[in-house]
């Protein structure tokens, strides 16, 4: 289990580097020069000697190569540098906005996976054909909803018309409501899919046979001994979804008005701040790295044949 997890671990290394080394050329290639962009005006003054140094301060008018070593020593101390529109740390920026979109896309994944298996369950003890096959069809409807227009009727109907949650000055809990169901509806649908074929096939094992011919209901044929081995491929669906959810978030929290990761990005976009967005970047990917390390950890527990071959 040792060497397993310490495999894991390097795997997880090499996504990150990658990750870095990727969006960091992606960013050199961006159209402009973003300390040209903000400091280049004619209201402000700068002559070009200023300017060289502004650019020198940020190291921008270094080789690509040796800012690519500076850039990754810095993200390796857990310094992000410096906010170019800001002025400030990138990391008191992330400090401010990332606990927000964190805890959203949280809230976003346990409620999609609530609904993804209540729709499953459900789809499972229906009786009649008819519903059984409405109940199928719906994970495809939730994927085809776009989020943004998703989270509009959610505020028309939900808050406006019904009046059972505000969108205007809500509370701390109040208003992550309707960005969660605006997130969980369409991360719900995949997460369905699979289990609902997971468990037509799992009830289709000898051991569900067994189990019923002990006098076990459906209910308890299906969260004792189906449910628990129709979870696996959900667990890892579910990791590999949270960056959907993270990316999810910046079109959420437009639409709902919400200070977080999202807001935080697009300010970046728009003033070109290659820091900040290279902190949003390796921010992710280290959440979907790690989410995604803690679920194949949580293989061994949920079936314990793998821990043999975890082990082995």
């Amino acid at each position: 289990m040792t060497a397993y997890l310490l495999r894991r671990s390097g795997q997880a290394l090499v996504v990150l580097w990658a990750a870095f080394s990727v969006s960091f050329v992606l960013l050199q290639l961006m159209p402009g020069d973003a300390v040209l962009i903000k400091f280049l005006n004619p209201d402000l003054g700068l002559g070009p000697e200023q300017i060289a140094e502004i650019q020198a301060a940020y190291g921008a008018d270094q080789p690509v190569w040796r800012q690519y070593l500076h850039t990754l020593g810095q993200f390796l101390t857990g310094h992000f540098g410096y906010s170019l529109q800001a002025g400030v740390p990138v990391s008191q920026g992330l400090a401010t906005n990332l606990p927000p979109t964190l805890r959203l896309a949280a809230l976003g994944l346990v409620a999609a996976l609530l609904l993804a298996l209540g729709l499953a369950l459900a789809a499972s003890v229906a009786r009649v054909r008819m519903l059984r096959m409405l109940l199928q069809s719906l994970p495809s409807l939730f994927a085809s909803i776009p989020v943004f227009w998703l989270g509009i009727m959610l505020i028309q109907w939900v808050s406006f018309r019904l009046g059972w949650v505000p969108v205007i000055n809500p509370g701390p809990w109040q208003g992550l409501i309707l960005p969660t169901l605006t997130l969980a509806v369409p991360i719900s649908a995949p997460l369905a899919q699979i289990l609902m074929r997971n468990l037509d096939a799992a009830l289709a094992q000898p051991y569900v046979a067994v189990a019923r011919a002990k006098g076990a209901s459906q209910l308890q044929v299906l969260l004792r001994h189906a449910a628990r081995n129709a979870l696996l491929p959900v667990l890892t669906m579910g990791g590999m979804l949270f960056g959907e959810l993270l990316a999810g978030a910046v079109v959420t929290e437009a639409v709902f008005g919400l200070n977080g990761l999202g807001s935080l990005t697009q300010q970046a976009v728009g003033n070109q701040d290659t820091a900040v967005l290279q902190a949003v970047v390796m921010v992710s990917a280290t959440a979907f790295v790690t989410i995604n390390l803690i679920v194949d950890l949580l293989y061994p527990w949920l079936d314990p044949r793998l821990a043999h071959g975890a082990g082995s």
